[in-house]
């Protein structure tokens, strides 16, 4: 690059013999005194050596020659000022090249170098070229770096050393010498051509974003060094960093022109730091929407907490793709859970609030709580310091009173809680190490469509993905793996769970999830549950399984299809309701479909169940439940049943069940098959007139036999006597004890075979 080719500046000076009122005897500024008609100052012509020149008498101790011209000083370039001087009689002083350095609003910029190297004039009449170098950049050979700041100067000489000598002095020149430095050819810019110094100190952002727009779309290099960047910076223009950047945590770095994580990485010398900062750049509405790592391996020491590495991001509803790398999370304290143990007083008036919470201030919000009359996955939603209350992401289901309670915070590598709103966040072809140590996703407290796919998720300390509120609503989670760092325990022993939810609308799709102590806690509605395989087994000879899935609304309209269910059951409670007793104003147990999975488990005890209805309160019953197209299958010892009501709260209204399909299963190693409508052969080998036919047995739950479809002879009835009765029987249902018989009235004692299909409801 030459600015006086490609710019069309005119750099050297007039000679002096087109008139000395260009010269100033000062600092060349505006105004100041020249060299015109002093005493001291002569032109001379034909000089054997320079031809026409100046000829200067010294009685100065400081004597300056400044051209009053303007020289631009541009980013980026480099200029040459030199001059032919010779000592002709008297003392011979010492000269070196001088400038003054000045801003866009015509002020000095003070602070800089504006000396080059002073040189000793050798022997009378003999010629020495003098020279210095000034530009923008603190490079090799370069005598006066003046930054970013100036964009002029005033150049010329300084005689200094003894007085009473004559000199003379041809032209100056004041030629570009860029080229030496930074050749145009090159597909890269030095951030140090533009004034960066990169001591740690000196703020580097002014050169930083000079370099930028010099470069063209041309690479900038950042070389060794420690640059402290002071606020905001985008660099447009591809990057390479082997020097290292320090920036407050307020101030964003985004890297337009090279936005990935390896960037970063090299940027701040640090896996962590260079994390957070592409994760605040990412969440920062630049012009990227993914922030790719590359394959890179990052070994994590602490977490991701949106609001803290991004401060004054309170919502964010553009998608944003984190994707393409490991992220292995490292010993350190900041993963450490914080533990409180407090009092507080629940109301079911308020069903979602504690009040009089003791030590309010140190519980954090998004812990989860635990104690009497808390259902599973109830998280601190928010907290009122002043007002003592705590607000929860569910109710209480124990009732009101004041109770003891504990609160745990798990750590998360990637935690958006504390943002107000926060959408569309994807994750997507990441292997997440969590090494026992740490959990994965903290959602927001309210949000929408988080997505998560192909991702492995490994042995998270506590939980895989946690929703404290409703950034739930819509998530999808496809074709993942969330592998338990449990899985050396007995199933009953474990407590990690790998999804939990309590907004709608969920899609779970063709997943995996290995021994984790429950698979999903899923509040809301509305869930497609599809594809996956979740298994919770252990080695134990005889043990015990607990639930995989759980569903905790009653009228949960959720789909559980096409899924392999290994070793654990699906549970559906009404744990979340403040005042768990059925309120005819309510719903009930309803909305839930469960097709063509297939159903395992081995060396469990015979009362397991795949299936398991649990409500906390009286008086509540089934009101839509479709179980088709299953298969059950048993290794080891048989099983009772594949379904059963668990009564430890409290049992169900039989009399009020309705629209239940239970058709289509297939059942290996258990002992009762159920269906409803079932159909039930009975032989009456003995003439009675009342023929009692157990059904219960083989009804869903072991419920009521409440209605009979149809009754249809296939034998000859006979009464007593070997008489052919041709009449119609009549049906009594809902008896005996358990109102699990029916029974088949005759006129007069008779025998013989009838199929019945009967039901536990009502279909409608």
């Amino acid at each position: 690059m030459n600015i006086a080719i490609t710019d069309g500046l005119q750099l050297t000076p007039p000679a002096f013999a087109a008139g000395l009122s260009a010269w100033s005897r000062e600092h060349g500024t505006s105004g100041s005194a020249t060299w015109a008609g002093q005493p001291h100052a002569a032109l001379i012509a034909g000089d054997p050596d320079f031809g026409n020149c100046l000829e200067i008498n010294k009685v100065e101790d400081v004597t300056r020659i400044r051209f009053m011209g303007e020289t631009p000083i541009l980013p980026g370039t480099y200029l040459r000022i030199s001059a032919r001087v010779k000592a002709i009689a008297g003392a011979r002083p010492s000269l070196r090249i001088a400038g003054w350095a000045g801003d866009g609003k015509r002020n000095h910029v003070t602070g800089l170098t504006e000396t080059g190297p002073a040189t000793a004039l050798p022997a009378h009449g003999r010629v020495v070229e003098i020279s210095a170098i000034v530009g923008s950049g603190a490079r090799g050979g370069v005598d006066m770096a003046w930054g970013a700041a100036p964009v002029y100067g005033h150049f010329g000489l300084d005689l200094t050393g003894p007085n009473g000598g004559a000199v003379r002095i041809e032209s100056i020149r004041i030629e570009d010498v860029t080229s030496v430095f930074l050749r145009e050819m090159m597909d890269w810019v030095d951030v140090r051509d533009f004034g960066a110094i990169g001591n740690g100190k000196v703020d580097d952002r002014a050169a930083f974003s000079a370099a930028d727009k010099a470069a063209r779309g041309r690479t900038v290099v950042v070389p060794e060094g420690i640059y402290k960047i002071g606020d905001d910076l985008t660099i447009s223009s591809p990057v390479r960093f082997t020097g290292r950047l320090t920036m407050p945590r307020r101030a964003r770095l985004t890297l337009m022109g090279s936005f990935d994580y390896p960037s970063y990485a090299a940027a701040f010398g640090d896996e962590t730091e260079a994390l957070k900062r592409a994760l605040q750049a990412l969440f920062a509405y630049s012009d990227h929407n993914e922030l790719d790592l590359r394959g890179r391996k990052i070994d994590l020491t602490e977490p991701m907490v949106m609001t803290e590495l991004s401060p004054g991001l309170t919502r964010f509803n553009s998608r944003r793709l984190i994707s393409n790398g490991q992220i292995n999370v490292v010993e350190g304290p900041a993963w450490k859970n914080k533990v409180v143990h407090s009092q507080a007083r629940y109301a079911t008036g308020q069903p979602q609030t504690l009040t009089e919470v003791a030590n309010v201030a140190n519980i954090e919000v998004g812990s989860l709580v635990t104690g009497p009359g808390v259902g599973r996955e109830v998280y601190v939603k928010a907290k009122n310091v002043g007002a003592g209350t705590l607000t929860l992401s569910q109710p209480l289901y124990g009732g009101s009173g004041t109770r003891k309670y504990r609160f745990e915070r798990f750590r998360y590598v990637f935690d958006f809680l504390g943002m107000e709103n926060c959408a569309h966040a994807n994750f997507a072809e990441l292997e997440v190490s969590l090494n026992g140590r740490a959990s994965f996703l903290m959602l927001p407290a309210n949000g929408l469509m988080f997505n998560i796919r192909d991702c492995y998720v490994s042995a998270p300390k506590d939980r895989g993905i946690t929703s404290p509120g409703r950034g739930c609503q819509g998530m999808q989670v496809d074709r993942c793996q969330f592998m338990s760092n449990e899985m050396h325990l007995n199933a009953q022993d474990r407590t990690s769970v790998a999804i939990n939810v309590n907004a709608n609308d969920t899609k779970i799709r063709e997943n995996r999830f290995v021994r984790f102590g429950c698979f999903m806690v899923a509040a809301g509605a509305g869930h497609l549950i599809v594809g996956n395989h979740w298994f919770q087994g252990d080695d134990a000879q005889s043990g015990k399984r607990v639930p995989g899935l759980v569903l905790t609304r009653t009228n949960c309209k959720t789909v559980i299809t096409g899924n392999y269910i290994d070793n654990c059951s699906i549970e559906w409670t009404n744990e979340y309701a403040p005042e768990p007793d059925f309120a005819n104003n309510s719903y009930s147990f309803g909305g839930l479909a469960i097709t063509g999975n297939h159903f395992t488990v081995h060396n469990v005890l015979k009362d397991f169940a795949w299936i398991s209805v649990k409500p906390y309160g009286a008086g509540h019953f089934i009101h839509g439940l479709s179980v088709t197209d299953n298969v059950f299958l048993v290794g080891g010892a048989k099983i009772s049943r594949v379904e059963k009501i668990d009564t430890s709260f409290a049992d169900m209204d039989y009399g009020r069940m309705r629209n239940i399909l239970f058709s289509g299963n297939n059942y290996n190693g258990v002992l009762d098959y159920v269906a409803n409508p079932v159909q039930i052969t009975h032989s009456q080998n003995s003439a009675q007139a009342s023929w009692v036919v157990p059904v219960s047995k083989q009804l869903p739950f072991r419920a009521w036999a409440k209605n009979v479809d149809s009754l249809t002879a296939i034998s000859k009835i006979v009464s007593g006597d070997g008489a052919r009765l041709a009449e119609m029987p009549w049906v009594r249902t809902r008896q005996g004890a358990g109102k699990g018989s029916v029974q088949v009235e005759w006129s007069r004692p008779a025998k013989g075979s009838v199929v019945i299909r009967a039901r536990m409801d009502e279909p409608g």
